[in-house]
C-alpha cells in the first residue's frame, strides 16, 4: 500500500541529481523547460471542465490544481534564478504550495491563464538559461527551510523534472478516470 502511495505520488521517481552536470545534460533540461508549456498544453487541451476535476490519487490535486500549480511554482522558481543572477546568494522565500493550491484562483479560475502565464514565462526563462555563462549557471541561493545552497545548474535540473513530474500525474489522472468509466 505504502509503495503504490509512493508510486503515485511520484511516477517518474524522485529527483536525483547526477554527480556531474555536463553542457550536454544542460541542455536537455533547458530543452524540456523549453517544451514543457506545448506538452502541457497537449494534455490538458480537450479535457471537460468535469476532467479537469479528476484527480491522480486519492486525496491528490486536481488536473486543474496540477496546471495553476506549475505556474505558481515555475513562476517562483524563475525569480529565484533571477534573485541568484543579481543578489549574492540570495535567501529565497518558499511558499505554501498546498495552500496556494486551495485559493480561488486555482480552484475556480480557468486553467487558460495559467497555459498562458507557463507559455509565456517559458519562453523567457529559456533564453536566459540558453545565455548563462558557465559561471551564471554556478551562482547559488539558499532554500531557508534546509540552509543549503542550490546552483542555478542543479534548478535547471530540479524543474526539468518537475514539469516531466507532474505531466506524469496529470496522464495518470487521465488514466485513473479512464478506468472508472469503464
Amino acid at each position: 500500500m505504502k509503495e503504490a502511495l509512493e508510486k503515485s505520488r511520484y511516477p517518474i521517481g524522485k529527483f536525483v541529481c547526477p554527480d556531474e552536470i555536463s553542457d550536454a545534460l544542460f541542455q536537455e533540461w533547458l530543452q524540456k523547460i523549453a517544451d514543457f508549456p506545448d506538452l502541457l498544453k497537449e494534455e490538458v487541451q480537450n479535457l471537460s471542465e468535469e476532467a479537469l476535476r479528476n484527480t491522480y490519487r486519492e486525496e491528490g490535486w486536481t488536473i486543474a490544481q496540477l496546471v495553476h500549480h506549475c505556474a505558481d511554482s515555475h513562476m517562483n522558481s524563475f525569480i529565484r534564478f533571477k534573485l541568484a543572477l543579481t543578489e549574492n546568494e540570495p535567501t529565497i522565500k518558499p511558499y505554501l504550495e498546498d495552500q496556494w493550491a486551495l485559493l480561488p484562483d486555482a480552484s475556480i479560475v480557468g486553467i487558460g491563464y495559467s497555459l498562458l502565464i507557463l507559455e509565456g514565462l517559458h519562453a523567457r526563462w529559456a533564453a536566459l538559461l540558453a545565455n548563462l555563462t558557465d559561471e551564471m549557471r554556478n551562482r547559488t541561493f539558499v532554500h531557508p527551510e534546509t540552509n543549503q545552497r542550490i546552483s542555478l545548474r542543479i534548478n535547471t535540473g530540479i524543474y526539468a523534472w518537475h514539469g516531466e513530474h507532474h505531466l506524469a500525474h496529470i496522464r495518470l489522472a487521465k488514466k485513473n478516470a479512464e478506468r472508472r468509466d469503464t
